[in-house]
């Protein structure tokens, strides 16, 4: 059941694009290359083809409601309203800022409001699956942790840090076709791979994490390079949003999701260090960004894409043989990895300067 599923939301997400794309044209909603250097297509491109994402996975977790057929009750309704809730002001956030090119402190106020929204609805430490009693441990290694209340606030805190974190990691990371959908889909299939391991048996918790697969998957095709539409604001956001939320209602697959985004994160801290260093806004456009690089050195776009692909995964994988301890041993691993890369990068870059 759950394959038809899957195959039925690559279908509806492939058909719901072209429509999109086609509002979106006549709107005159493009991404227009002259406009910005750091770009990489040579056309205007139409832009909120992320809405596509969000309709298909709400509409086909919308009849499987009503069809019944997947057991097991893990998922609130309350928190995937709330996801679904914030998700619509992604969308709407999204569509202002494609149409209007809002300024990055526009643009923050509704990844806020949909992180704010979807806690608001359940989304936090409790729908994880850890309660403040998990905490407990601290006041037998001398720690005077007070009311486990507090702890729980502090998870809460720590939730919307990631769920903040994640669309801007997403956001950042769509500047290559292709590059954020491939990633996320990535992301999708080995929360549904761990979910469905016996140890967790969550098969809800697949079929959510494989319709939102299978919708990536459908706008890939049309998304992929050359791309015929861009994710738009909305769409960069709402797919990093939802796969932060998927490993929190999961059961706290964020071990999971690190590994798969791993490289992508670590290039987003890499590249604000970088722009606070120049004095310049972590906003900024510009072709710091690891992928850029990549094409920059010789790499054709869909290599590059494809490397990627390739890396997450890779540690998406790793995931069905690590220990949690391991898990953190190769974020360390490739956190190091990329800060090498940083200096090596950053140095040659010097000697070229000085050589000019």
């Amino acid at each position: 059941m759950i394959t038809l599923y899957f195959f039925s939301s690559i279908v509806v997400c492939a058909v719901l694009t072209f429509v999109v794309r086609r509002i979106m044209v006549r709107q005159h909603i493009l991404d227009i290359p002259h406009k910005q250097k750091r770009k990489q297509h040579k056309r205007a491109t139409p832009l909120g083809g992320g809405l596509a994402i969000y309709v298909t996975c709400l509409v086909v977790l919308c009849v499987e409601q009503v069809v019944g057929a997947i057991p097991g009750a893990h998922i609130s309704q309350h928190v995937l309203f709330g996801v679904f809730a914030g998700g619509a002001i992604l969308m709407f956030g999204g569509f202002l800022d494609d149409k209007y090119n809002l300024s990055p402190k526009y643009q923050m106020i509704f990844p806020v409001l949909a992180s704010c929204v979807a806690m608001f609805f359940g989304l936090g430490v409790e729908s994880a699956g850890i309660s403040p009693e998990r905490f407990a441990f601290l006041r037998f290694v001398g720690t005077d942790v007070g009311d486990m209340s507090q702890w729980a606030v502090a998870g809460n805190i720590i939730v919307f840090f990631w769920l903040m974190g994640m669309m801007y990691t997403t956001k950042f990371l769509d500047g290559l076709d292709g590059l954020v959908t491939g990633i996320v889909a990535i992301g999708g299939i080995m929360v549904a791979v761990v979910s469905m391991q016996p140890q967790w048996f969550q098969p809800e918790v697949t079929f959510v994490a494989m319709v939102f697969v299978g919708s990536c998957i459908g706008f890939l095709f049309w998304n992929f390079h050359r791309a015929k539409i861009f994710l738009g604001e909305g769409g960069s956001l709402f797919t990093g949003f939802f796969i932060a939320a998927l490993a929190i209602i999961s059961g706290s697959k964020i071990a999971t999701t690190l590994l798969v985004m791993a490289v992508p994160i670590f290039d987003l801290i890499r590249v604000i260090f970088v722009r606070l260093k120049k004095g310049k806004s972590i906003f900024s456009g510009d072709r710091e960004h690891l992928h850029f690089k990549i094409v920059q050195a010789g790499f054709s776009h869909t290599q590059t894409v494809i490397f990627f692909y390739g890396i997450a995964a890779l540690f998406g994988v790793s995931v069905l043989f690590l220990q949690s301890h391991q898990k953190l041993l190769a974020l360390c691993v490739l956190f190091i990895l990329m800060l090498l890369f940083g200096m090596v990068y950053a140095k040659r870059r010097s000697n070229n300067t000085n050589k000019k």
